[in-house]
């Protein structure tokens, strides 16, 4: 038996490793460049709600957060949900982050306040508890359902304050935003999944 092969559980565990924290870690990496040249006014970089300039934000908010609370309070999230998205293909992470960010950035751009800015990486994280749990009801599989109940019972209030106006500086839009692009990668990859099994 080749233990070197890529297909090997090791190999797959050290690579979606390697992802997440890179994933992660270039979050944190923004932030605190952010801290030591404020002067580059990264913040002002997030989603400007029907601003044509703050479309930008709907790719560059995730890596930009207000405080050590602000990026320390997504990172769990992050970590823990994004590296479910990653099993059983690395692919499934990928469609749940751009359907995510796409979903969340969009929404916070139609719907945010006038002259507000969205940061943060809550929208991702709110996309992945979407996707995991959609997977779970479109896929029908055991693992993907057993996967979707754990994320509902642990974070289900969350979720559901997460996407009610009642707190001030919370961009509940992009919450709901990330939900729906989340919910609608996994449909997607649903069908991609059902299409290959066909031919």
């Amino acid at each position: 038996m080749n233990t070197s092969s890529p297909n090997t559980l090791s190999a797959k565990l050290k690579s979606r490793i390697v992802l997440i924290a890179l994933f992660v870690g270039s979050m944190w990496a923004v932030f605190f460049l952010s801290v030591a040249l404020p002067f580059l006014h990264l913040q002002e970089h997030g989603v400007v709600p029907r601003s044509l300039g703050g479309l930008q934000g709907i790719l560059f908010a995730p890596w930009l957060h207000a405080s050590v609370g602000h990026i320390a309070a997504n990172t769990s999230g992050l970590i823990v949900l994004g590296w479910l998205c990653t099993w059983p293909d690395i692919a499934g992470f990928w469609r749940a982050t751009f359907g995510a960010m796409l979903g969340a950035g969009l929404c916070a751009w139609l719907f945010g306040a006038s002259y507000s800015v969205h940061i943060g990486a809550s929208g991702l994280v709110f996309g992945y508890a979407g996707y995991l749990v959609a997977r779970g009801y479109y896929t029908r599989n055991l693992v993907s359902i057993l996967v979707a109940l754990v994320v509902v019972s642990s974070y289900g209030l969350s979720l559901l304050f997460g996407v009610l106006p009642i707190y001030p500086d919370v961009s509940w839009q992009s919450h709901i935003g990330g939900v729906l692009g989340g919910v609608l990668a996994a449909r997607a990859g649903t069908g991609a999944a059902s299409r290959v099994r066909v031919r």
